[in-house]
């Protein structure tokens, strides 16, 4: 068992548990951190799962977890590990199985007084354009050609159809595309599960939500970005769906009866896991590019629904929402870093993190380039959500990661049990958040009381250096499945 005892601080808001904890660890395992946060991190296994993500093959400088950290499939959710190209492992455990589950954020030139009065017809536009609950199907029934063309261009193959613009694609992490995708990796199972489910949002913790612009931080950043105080944005957070997760589900029964053949032993098996360069690895990567860029097509459909919601309740254009920027949260990515003084090309697994690159990296989109990717961090309906800003000194620390979110703090067992959805929506509108859901059952799940305070694991985020806050987003309708 592992006590706090067992971790050292090594910087302000970094702790670390050497690599001689354990034998059979290779790096040391980071955790991101107020001293108050690790009495709550200890409760689950996340922190014995980062150690033993620090035994993976290859794995380079330290298997890391941010401030919202919590339980996850094998690697703990806020986890970032980075192992070497192309000897390395890749382990779809460290992706997660809602693969490239990710959030955008969508602005509008209204303000909160020319949409107070529509807020809920517009709440019920948007429920009604887009679909929402576990596996409801879309109008946008693809044949498995068309499926194909999807998997291989991601949301760039949804803007060529009419599903946005130009603009979105320049806002989007690696512009809507992995270019390593390959659909003929994917199974027809996985493919059957995502035929009708193209503009679909899920249920869990997916959801649309408006919200206004509360406080700017950084002036020229929010500058570059293009936000103000009481601007009015939208917040899209969804994957995958059952694609994503039919993709996850086989690779790693595939993994798991290979592991043997390759000399790769693991102290949990979730931790299931091929060589990058192996023919199982190259096909699980092609297959994941596939179904983040069926992701990536997802939110672009979404945002058009959005779009389409928006524009019939205010009338105007359709982009008047422009696309801020779009992240990924689940995803594995060759990138270069420098690690022990020297560039090396590493596979980095982000599960539950967010790059966070700063100002000059070439990935970054060229009017933001001077001060640095948006890393877009959403709360949990009744608390607000940040808008920050990718800094240098990720590179050093953290693989070019950020935190995802607030991070759960309650199972959803657990919060079904405790919470009372119907108390939750009355205080929620109490405060002017005002809420449009399927079901009881997932609001009880959802509660904010079932995460961690967003506020404190950003500040860690901040204070470390990782990334600058840059705005506060007040909500002020959620929609969820």
């Amino acid at each position: 068992m592992i006590k706090i005892t067992d971790m050292k601080k090594k910087a302000p808001y970094m702790w670390e548990i050497d690599k001689s904890f354990r034998s059979d660890m290779n790096v040391p395992a980071r955790i991101f951190a107020t001293r108050e946060m690790l009495d709550d991190v200890l409760k689950d296994r996340s922190i014995e799962q980062l150690v033993n993500v620090a035994t993976l093959r290859g794995i380079q400088s330290a298997a890391i977890v941010m401030p919202d950290v919590h339980e996850g499939y094998g690697f703990p959710i806020g986890g970032v590990a980075a192992t070497l190209w192309p000897s390395g492992v890749i382990s779809p455990g460290g992706i997660g199985y809602d693969i490239n589950c990710g959030v955008r954020l969508v602005k509008s030139q209204l303000e909160l007084s020319d949409i107070k009065s529509r807020i809920k017809l517009l709440g019920a536009a948007i429920y009604t354009s887009i679909p929402s609950g576990v596996g409801k199907g879309g109008d946008i029934l693809l044949s498995e050609a068309k499926l194909d063309e999807v998997l291989r261009h991601g949301a760039q193959k949804m803007v060529q159809k009419g599903y946005g613009f130009e603009a979105d694609i320049d806002h989007t992490e690696s512009r809507g595309c992995l270019e390593n995708a390959d659909p003929a990796m994917v199974s027809h199972q996985a493919k059957k599960r995502g035929e009708d489910q193209l503009g679909t949002m899920g249920a869990g913790n997916h959801f649309v939500e408006v919200g206004v612009v509360e406080e700017i931080y950084d002036e020229e950043c929010a500058n570059a970005y293009g936000l103000f105080e009481n601007q009015i944005t939208v917040l899209i957070h969804t994957g995958s769906r059952g694609l994503g997760h039919q993709v996850a589900t086989d690779y790693i029964k595939i993994m798991m009866g290979k592991m043997r053949d390759y000399g790769i032993v693991v102290p949990d098996r979730e931790l299931a896991c091929a060589p990058f360069d192996s023919p199982e690895g190259q096909k699980y990567f092609a297959a994941m590019a596939a179904a983040a860029n069926f992701a990536w097509a997802n939110r672009q459909a979404i945002m058009h629904g959005v779009r389409l919601a928006w524009r019939d309740i205010f009338g105007g254009k359709l982009e008047d929402l422009e696309l801020l920027y779009d992240v990924a949260h689940n995803i594995a990515k060759i990138e270069t870093h420098i690690i022990d003084g020297k560039l090396q090309k590493v596979i980095v697994h982000r599960k539950g993190a967010t790059r966070a690159f700063g100002p000059g990296n070439p990935e970054v989109p060229k009017d933001y380039r001077d001060v640095g990717q948006p890393v877009i961090i959403p709360g949990s309906m009744g608390t607000s959500s940040f808008v920050l800003a990718g800094a240098n000194r990720s590179m050093e620390l953290s693989f070019g990661s950020s935190c995802h979110g607030a991070g759960r703090q309650m199972s959803r067992s657990e919060a079904k049990r405790r919470v009372d959805a119907t108390s939750i929506i009355n205080e929620l509108e109490h405060r002017g958040i005002h809420v449009q859901a399927g079901s009881l059952k997932g609001i009880a799940e959802e509660a904010p009381q079932a995460y961690k305070d967003v506020e404190s694991v950003v500040n860690v985020v901040h204070e470390a250096g990782i990334a600058k806050k840059v705005a506060k987003l007040r909500p002020l309708m959620v929609i969820k499945g």
